[in-house]
């Protein structure tokens, strides 16, 4: 006999159905592509708050309530969501986690555990399809888009939560992830201000209401402003960047590009000058004994990157550059071949026995006419490299884009020889070409040669 089937079970046909966030969006199905209920936390209430302001008046006090538990609840998101348990960049103790998920919950950005499982996908596929808040989809998607717009959940990558759901703190939270929201977003902040000095409406309003929408806005700006303004000092691959107004918008989140090279490091800001209170909260709470464990990436390592970078755009500018006509790509020329050339009029001049043209520069030559034409025909080795005159680091670089052959054998610099040399005991740059540093271009010479016939 064959069995009922199991109504507790999706049907075929619902398992293969499209998302809507996989569909085009249209006149008649726009309203079905919107995260109604996220507009209603993150654009409606704020809306409301601001109507009701104008008719409830700002006490200093409870402006001043505002501006303070709005730090709590942003540094719940900082110190707490993100660089306690979505990066575990360092260890606290129970009372500290617990009053972190309170303040943080009281952000009303969601669950420690549903914020840390997108935050982790963001670094793992960052810039990418499966990155929950991508800036490669437009800032202001990244700012704001990606949460009032539905989501396909299965688009975005996969990461590994064990560790917060064995936290009980964070199982907690997000099991009565409304309980809380409800008390440390909009009761705590008017109780504060109620049985303080008797502004109930103000408390629910500005330090409430308002207070809310301004640390939302911050922390979107972590995923928004974050990969669009600043520079990148650490790695220019992905969009992240670092910026002083990032960082002062979101509690020291805005050292950004740091941060997704060095994610597990508890601090955003490394130099002394830089913005970052979340770190000095953090540091503070280890010398109270709340915090320990804090992780740093070793200065070694993190100076690594940083030149590394530097050489990378070194590298960008160097390509750029005229550098001459590689060596072993020069035309081989006969000595008499080269002698007999200058005195038909041609203004070439040898060094390290590289022939360069000099004729359009003879003119402008900071010496004098004469003096650049007395090495015409001749090896000029001596003369170039002090014999007559120690020439500077830019003079090199300058003969080098003259160039146009070299000399075969005899008395000169065998040309194959050097090439070989610079081969084997030069560097070379990502595009492949040889980095010359000051100093080592093919014509500079240690010591005049005192044989050469210009000298």
């Amino acid at each position: 006999m064959s069995s009922k089937p199991d109504a507790s079970r999706p049907r075929a046909a619902d398992t293969k159905k499209v998302h809507i966030a996989d569909t085009q969006m249209t006149r008649q199905n726009w309203y079905k592509h919107v995260n109604w209920l996220n507009v209603t936390f993150i654009i409606g209430v704020p809306i409301s708050g601001c109507i009701q302001a104008f008719f409830v008046p700002l006490q200093l006090k409870t402006a001043i309530w505002a501006v303070i538990y709005y730090f709590f609840t942003g540094l719940g998101i900082t110190a707490g969501y993100h660089r306690l348990w979505a990066h575990c960049s360092y260890s606290a103790t129970l009372p500290m986690r617990i009053w972190l998920a309170l303040v943080g919950g009281g952000a009303v950005e969601g669950s420690i555990r549903w914020w840390a499982r997108d935050h982790r996908a963001h670094h793992r596929y960052t810039d990418t399809d499966k990155d929950p808040y991508s800036v490669r989809k437009g800032l202001l998607y990244s700012h704001l888009g990606w949460m009032v717009m539905k989501q396909n959940p299965k688009r975005i990558g996969r990461t590994d939560i064990t560790d917060l759901n064995e936290d009980p703190v964070v199982v907690w939270q997000h099991r009565n992830y409304i309980k809380v929201v409800i008390t440390m977003g909009l009761i705590v902040p008017m109780l504060v201000a109620g049985l303080g000095w008797g502004d109930w409406y103000g408390g629910f309003v500005y330090a409430g209401i308002l207070r809310i929408f301004f640390v939302q806005q911050a922390t979107f700006c972590v995923n928004s402003l974050a990969h669009w303004l600043g520079d990148q000092p650490f790695d220019d691959r992905n969009s992240p960047r670092d910026h002083i107004i990032t960082a002062l918008v979101t509690l020291g989140e805005g050292y950004h590009n740091f941060h997704h090279e060095f994610p597990s490091d508890y601090r955003n800001a490394i130099e002394w000058h830089q913005y970052d209170p979340t770190k000095w909260t953090i540091w503070t709470c280890k010398q109270l004994g709340l915090a320990y464990d804090l992780k740093q990436f070793r200065s070694n390592e993190i100076e690594k990157g940083r030149v590394q970078q530097l050489q990378k755009k070194i590298d960008q500018k160097r390509a750029k550059l005229d550098w001459g006509t590689p060596l072993d790509q020069l035309p081989v020329m006969e000595w008499d071949d080269y002698v007999e050339q200058a005195k038909n009029g041609r203004g070439l001049i040898s060094i390290a026995g590289v022939v360069h043209d000099v004729t359009d520069f003879i003119k402008d030559h900071p010496g004098g006419k004469a003096m650049i034409k007395s090495g015409l025909g001749k090896d000029a080795t001596a003369m170039f490299n002090g014999g007559v005159y120690y020439h500077s680091n830019g003079a090199h670089n300058l003969l080098s884009t003259m160039r146009v052959g070299v000399i075969r054998g005899g008395g000169e610099v065998e040309i194959w020889k050097r090439a070989q040399k610079e081969n084997s005991e030069y560097v070379r740059d990502e595009t492949g070409q040889r980095i010359i540093r000051a100093g080592q271009q093919v014509t500079k010479m240690p010591e005049p040669i005192p044989t050469a016939d210009a000298a």
